[in-house]
């Protein structure tokens, strides 16, 4: 159905002013409400991304990039990083593609509309004026009439009376009759003009006027329509996007497998040692054959020894390793001058005690009391940086750590492969064309990767025999594990029967108690280094201990004790262990070189989550 404004609204020219001037301002209020959500897109996609990041795991942190449910959890943020990018894609549509359009709309449809008006109040005054020239001579005309008729009656009278003013009186009369046919034809052009102004006015003008401004505000319409498509528009632009980082983010919710991360636990932390057997019996009832001054003393030692013993295989690793505290001598103060380490007599010079043969220090731990034992294993654990076979950790740490080690040479050497191959490609086209270059400027370079591929093989084959080692000790143990297992089967009725009767094919002068703690004869010292060597082992074959935070130093220090680690000023260091009370802090530099150094020395930055494992760790 058509409709026009100049037919229909003839009349209403002060209501479309008012309905147009409103219809501007709900434009300017839609390019303000488009605006606002266009900030909030924004703001959004910043705050989405700045949680990503803020939760994303950090790189130090292998445990992290093991197990599925935290590699789910960071590729949910890596989605939900990615749906920022396309929160802040969509801010920039509606600014740029709908706010900037519309406010340069608005100050045209403005301008317009201003014009609009102009030419219709324009055309308004004209008829109006119109109206009034048409009002005056017909005021001017109907004056003139009732004098004309007023001087003719005046005529009349006098013409009974007198003569001559009834003469006079006639040619007023006369007079006023002709000012009256003036005004009437000035009456009728007039009216004449009016009624075509006026038709040309409301035929002509303002339809022409009311159809630009009804065109004008169907254009102003159709402006917000194609606003709200193309806001639309923009919106699904990005849902496509946005629907593939949720179905990444569903993946990465069904990638988690709980079973395979169980078994990675087993992974990471398995030792490979077989746990503890049974306890031998212990008969003391020799010392009542014994002479008088020997039972007394044995009986003295043994007193003294039954407050503190304690089966040291049932003993937790973490409280072992607590035995291995830091040096025995106090930490150095902070220096005065830049190198604290010049001073002659300094505490950091080790006492020639502690340069004692690790034989004598064994024999002390076996054969001491609980306090002297500690000590022990101080000077034992802290003998020196991890051996290049890694025969410090347990068999299955060991095998993993040389497997990784060797993947990574293997790395190192297709590198030095391609780059030698590079070089030799390079070589060729310089030989070839000697413009290019100069092919025996290539030959240093050769040779220097000639000797990393050597170095590198040499390596390789080093690891892969350590790890050969560790795969037939592994085999042989787990060979010996089933065999005990079947012994273990067939004399299972009688479970006393073999510990006594392996406490009798022993010399009763060479029994021990199961931790070590002391002997009675000359001939255990060999079997005290046999289990000394079991012992340093299970102390040695465990897995370095996690970082708890980061250090930096304040000052050099150079580590001449045993245990302690030398670093120079402003060294980054792990931290692995915090202050005991005693002056020290241990920390690492790498998977190979660890030790202690002085607390005053440096400035500890513990992790939160760290520092609350450790407390929990030593609660238990």
């Amino acid at each position: 159905m058509s409709c026009n404004w100049g037919a229909e609204l003839w009349d209403q020219f002060d209501n479309l002013e008012k309905h147009t001037s409103w219809g501007i301002d709900f434009l300017e209020r839609y390019t303000k409400f488009v605006k606002e959500r266009a900030d909030i897109e924004l703001s959004y996609a910043k705050q989405i991304r700045s949680l990503s990041k803020k939760y994303h795991p950090k790189r130090s942190r292998e445990d992290e990039s093991r197990y599925t449910w935290c590699l789910g959890f960071a590729a949910t943020l890596q989605q939900l990083s990615e749906i920022s990018v396309q929160r802040e894609e969509l801010a920039e549509n509606l600014s740029s593609q709908i706010v900037c359009e519309l406010m340069r709309y608005t100050q045209e449809l403005k301008a317009e509309r201003k014009t609009h008006f102009q030419d219709g109040r324009r055309a308004q005054q004209h008829i109006e004026s119109s109206w009034k020239q048409l009002e005056s001579s017909k005021r001017r005309f109907e004056r003139d009439c009732k004098e004309a008729e007023r001087a003719q009656l005046v005529s009349d009278r006098i013409d009974l009376d007198n003569k001559t003013d009834g003469e006079k009186a006639r040619q007023t009369a006369q007079q006023k009759h002709q000012a009256a046919e003036e005004s009437r034809k000035d009456y009728v052009t007039s009216l004449n003009q009016f009624n075509q102004d006026q038709h040309q006015h409301y035929h002509t003008l303002v339809p022409v006027i009311y159809q630009r401004i009804q065109d004008m505000e169907e254009r102003r319409i159709e402006r917000i329509s194609e606003a709200m498509r193309l806001s639309a528009e923009a919106e699904r632009k990005v849902l496509p996007v946005t629907s593939r980082c949720l179905d990444a983010m569903v993946d990465a919710a069904e990638s988690i497998q709980p079973r395979k991360d169980t078994r990675q636990v087993v992974e990471v932390y398995k030792s490979g040692f077989d746990p503890p057997g049974d306890v031998e019996f212990e008969d003391y009832s020799t010392s009542m054959r014994r002479s008088i001054s020997e039972s007394s003393y044995l009986d003295n030692r043994t007193e003294g020894r039954r407050h503190s013993r304690k089966l040291w295989p049932f003993l937790r690793k973490n409280k072992l390793l607590t035995l291995l505290s830091s040096p025995r001598q106090p930490p150095p103060p902070p220096p005065t001058s830049p190198s604290p380490g010049g001073v002659a007599n300094s505490p950091q010079s080790p006492t020639p005690a502690s340069r004692e043969p690790i034989t004598q220090r064994l024999n002390d731990l076996m054969s001491s009391g609980s306090r002297t034992r500690k000590q022990c294993l101080r000077s034992i654990k802290r003998g020196g940086s991890s051996p290049a076979d890694c025969s410090h950790l347990p068999a299955e740490q060991r095998r993993k750590k040389l497997q990784t080690r060797i993947n990574n040479i293997n790395q190192e050497i297709q590198r030095e492969k391609e780059q030698r191959d590079a070089l030799l490609k390079m070589r060729e086209v310089y030989e070839r064309s000697p413009q290019m270059g100069d092919a025996s400027s290539l030959e240093p370079r050769l040779e220097e990767v000639k000797q990393n591929l050597q170095k590198l093989e040499e390596e390789l084959k080093r690891n892969q025999v350590w790890l050969s080692e560790v795969d037939i000790r592994m085999s042989d143990h787990s060979g010996r594990r089933q065999s005990a297992g079947c012994g273990l089967n067939s004399q299972a009725t009688t479970p006393g029967s073999s510990s006594l009767k392996q406490l009798d094919n022993r010399n009763p002068a060479s029994r021990e108690s199961p931790d070590g703690s002391y002997t009675e004869d000359h001939s255990a010292e060999l079997h005290f280094k046999s289990r000394s060597s079991e012992f340093d082992d299970d102390f040695d074959d465990e897995e370095p201990l996690p970082s708890i935070g980061t250090c930096k130093s304040l000052y050099p220090f150079q580590g001449q004790n045993e245990g302690t680690l030398s670093m120079v000023e402003g060294e980054l260091l792990s931290v692995v262990e915090e202050d005991k009370g005693d002056g020290w802090t241990r920390v690492r530099r790498n998977l190979e070189e660890e030790g202690y150094v002085p607390t005053s020395y440096i400035k500890v930055f513990l992790d939160t989550s760290a520092k609350g494992f450790v407390q929990n760790s030593r609660l238990v």
